[in-house]
């Protein structure tokens, strides 16, 4: 049977994905960032590495939050391997400073993701909360408990870091659907 798409001619789904694939989901913050890292196999099964929260806050120098940030990502990257990385799109703030630093947290957290030859994946909050979820208005709580849930995790995980394990699994989610069904993400947004 051939699934037909407007604007897309019948494809046949992918093949299935051989080796498990290594994802970092990063949560970009100013004073927290929190770093997620599960590996997702060729069924969509996913299983949590690593995570934690880069506390920014004892460097009262902005710029040098922006470094430490840059640096220690960095470094989990060196250690863990990931392949893939997503993070979240920057949503609007009330306060425009504080969307300033997060705007300028987040250039870090994908400077130091590129800056290691890696592509970053974006995703707005309602994606991933849709992903984990199931419904675009989720709060912290009911993220942190799903996370614990879908990756086996005994025990609450800090909001930050929770968060960074929902942006990966919702990269895992998103990238075996696509892989499924053999249509790009691009693909999926509505034309206006």
């Amino acid at each position: 049977m051939s699934i037909v798409i407007p604007g897309i001619r019948g494809r046949a789904p992918a093949a299935p994905l051989a080796e498990p694939v290594r994802v970092l989901g990063i949560d970009p913050g100013s004073q927290r960032t929190g770093v997620g890292i599960i590996d997702v196999d060729a069924t969509g099964r996913s299983r949590h590495v690593f995570h934690a929260t880069l506390s920014l806050t004892a460097n009262e120098n902005f710029a040098l939050r922006l470094k430490q940030i840059f640096d220690e990502l960095g470094e989990i990257i060196q250690m863990h391997q990931p392949q893939e990385v997503a993070i979240e799109r920057v949503f609007m703030a009330k306060n425009a400073d504080s969307a300033l630093k997060l705007g300028q947290a987040r250039g870090a957290a994908i400077c130091a993701v590129v800056h290691r030859g890696l592509a970053v994946n974006e995703y707005a909050a309602k994606e991933i909360k849709q992903a984990v979820v199931g419904g675009g208005g989720a709060d912290k709580t009911q993220i942190q408990h799903m996370v614990g849930v879908l990756l086996q995790l005994p025990g609450k995980i800090q909001a930050d870091a929770a968060d960074a394990l929902a942006i990966a699994l919702a990269h895992a989610h998103t990238r075996s659907t696509m892989h499924r069904i053999g249509i790009p993400r691009t693909a999926w947004r509505r034309r206006r």
